[in-house]
């Protein structure tokens, strides 16, 4: 791989983790610049940073060419306007942090079809993008991700406002329930469709890096469901575990987000699930960042099986690593420079043996 020499080692690591296997030390990707200058595209307008297939490459490449892969780490590119392949009649903005759904005024009385249109302007402005880095990556050059498909809850919220999503489950559960397993198979049938687009082409179109920085040996899936936070367990139970058993069914093995300490009171529930192959937790804005704070939660993930995949600040990872499961652990970090990278990889290393 162009960016990464050393990458059987990292997949033979990734590999081991994947089943569970212990090595010398557990999973760490560590990234750092590399002190090499490389010029980056110029942003004419907003839009493009999420749109326009010739910037999203040279930013890719740029950030590439500038980055070192220490550990697990690898390169790799997410299409994060995946959201918008189909936008179901309401209006994304795009400003320069994220893509947000202007909701569609609801009208009960004739509620939105939610069917998949493949001639939609967006699809084919998502598609072109994903063309456009695949020609890029070329078979192994880097890592590309899939195209951060919304989850099917998370997407009705998109679509119609999370009030009105709320409402509609405590009174229009049917529908609310139907909504959700049709959006589910949308997002099924978008996934089924990229990955046969990469599988031409890329050798590791199903190791599924993105913005979660995570490859296995074989196909899975990352999802998550940020309104559960909202959710009793007993709603969780009634609307997200259909949706999730749809997707486990369709791909067997799932990365799960979990988002906030608002999620906590459905990790019970997750852990059982058992094509929940690996968890992450992304705590609160404004709470401790992943670190010793929430230990208990990473043991009871490890506890009952799972993967537990955790981003954190460089100086929280000796702690975990000798608090955890080197065999159920991922831990993703960054650091000032190579040096300070490399550092921190022999320090492990060290607390291990």
């Amino acid at each position: 791989m162009k960016y990464k020499p050393n990458w059987p080692e990292t997949k033979e690591r990734l590999t081991a983790l994947w089943h569970h296997k212990p090595m010398d030390r557990p999973c760490i990707a560590v990234m750092a610049p590399n002190g090499k200058q490389w010029p980056g595209p110029i942003l004419r307008k907003v839009e493009d940073k999420w749109l326009d297939p010739d910037f999203i490459v040279r930013r890719a490449i740029a950030t590439f060419e500038t980055t070192y892969y220490g550990g697990e780490a690898f390169p790799s590119t997410l299409i994060m306007a995946g959201w918008v392949v189909n936008t179901y009649g309401a209006t994304p903005h795009f400003p320069m942090d994220t893509i947000w759904f202007e909701p569609l005024n609801v009208d009960w009385d004739n509620p939105p079809s939610l069917d998949l249109d493949w001639e939609s302007p967006w699809f084919r402005k998502v598609l072109a993008l994903h063309q456009a880095v695949l020609a890029e990556a070329g078979k192994d050059r880097f890592l590309v991700g899939q195209g951060c498909f919304m989850a099917a809850s998370d997407m009705l919220a998109f679509v119609l406002g999370t009030e009105n999503v709320l409402v509609a489950m405590a009174e229009r559960p049917e529908w609310t329930r139907n909504a959700i397993l049709k959006l589910t198979q949308n997002w099924i049938a978008l996934h089924r469709y990229f990955f046969r687009l990469a599988a031409a082409t890329h050798e590791f179109w199903y190791g599924n890096p993105g913005w979660m920085p995570f490859w296995a040996p074989e196909l899975y899936v990352s999802t998550q469901s940020d309104i559960s936070c909202m959710l009793s367990p007993a709603m969780y139970d009634e609307f997200i575990v259909p949706e999730l058993n749809l997707i486990g069914q369709e791909f067997k093995h799932v990365w799960y987000h979990l988002d906030g300490q608002s999620a906590w009171q459905h990790v019970d529930r997750l852990l059982s699930l058992p094509y929940v192959k690996v968890v992450q937790f992304t705590p609160m804005s404004g709470s401790e960042p992943n670190g010793p704070a929430y230990l208990s939660l990473y043991k009871r993930i490890q506890a009952a099986g799972k993967i537990v995949h955790i981003q954190l600040p460089a100086e929280n990872v000796e702690p975990l690593v000798m608090a955890l499961d080197p065999a159920l652990l991922c831990l993703d970090t960054h650091c000032a420079n190579v040096r300070e990278a490399d550092n921190l990889l022999a320090a492990v290393c060290r607390r291990t043996k």
